[in-house]
């Protein structure tokens, strides 16, 4: 019976020794594992991060360097009228745009922003979106109180905003659009038509 016991307790500690050696050799063969998890995790940074980003911001700074070349300036009349609000007077001012539909909002910046001694009759309405389409372009703005005008005002802020867009060739019709909606009119006194046509 004792030689029983002392077997089985020296089986024991050979299983404990025994397993106290394969954690020691489970470390070694976790290792390489552990090394090839790594290597997806730098694998995630390169493509998330340092390397990534060193491809794609040469790339970027590529596209800008590209861009830049690309930008246009063009010259164009724009109408503001004088403090009595009588009559439309025109200036050339000159744009920058990059993309074709940045012309038309940069037209409508220009259209806002009046020499010394004139007044635009868009300066307070709020430009939301300009999408252009097969000759038309469509304007959807905002129109505070504040920017509200009498009738003739209303009306020389019409004539303003057609000549200013008819000017472009491309452009055949104008849609004016207020919060997404077509309205009857403006600001109360003018038909709009659904579209205005050159």
């Amino acid at each position: 019976m004792k030689k029983i016991g002392w077997s089985a307790i020296l089986l024991l500690v050979l299983v404990v020794s025994a397993c106290g050696q394969k954690p020691a050799t489970a470390p070694k063969t976790a290792e390489p594992p552990q090394t090839g998890v790594t290597a997806p995790e730098t694998v995630n940074p390169v493509t998330g991060g340092g390397g990534a980003q060193e491809d794609p911001g040469d790339q970027g700074t590529g596209k800008q360097q590209e861009e830049t070349p690309k930008a246009q300036t063009q010259k164009i009349k724009v109408y503001y009228t004088d403090d009595e609000l009588m009559e439309l007077k025109t200036v050339e001012k000159e744009i920058e745009y990059t993309e074709e539909s940045q012309k038309y909002s940069e037209a409508f910046k220009a259209l806002q922003t009046p020499d010394s001694g004139m007044i635009s009759l868009w300066d307070k309405i709020a430009l939301n979106s300009v999408r252009v389409s097969n000759g038309k372009i469509t304007l959807d703005v905002t129109i505070p109180d504040e920017a509200r005008l009498g009738a003739g005002g209303e009306s020389l802020a019409i004539d303003a905003l057609k000549q200013t867009f008819f000017q472009f060739d491309e452009v055949k019709e104008l849609e004016l659009t207020i919060d997404g909606e077509q309205q009857e009119s403006m600001m109360g006194h003018v038909e709009l038509e659904h579209p205005f046509k050159k």
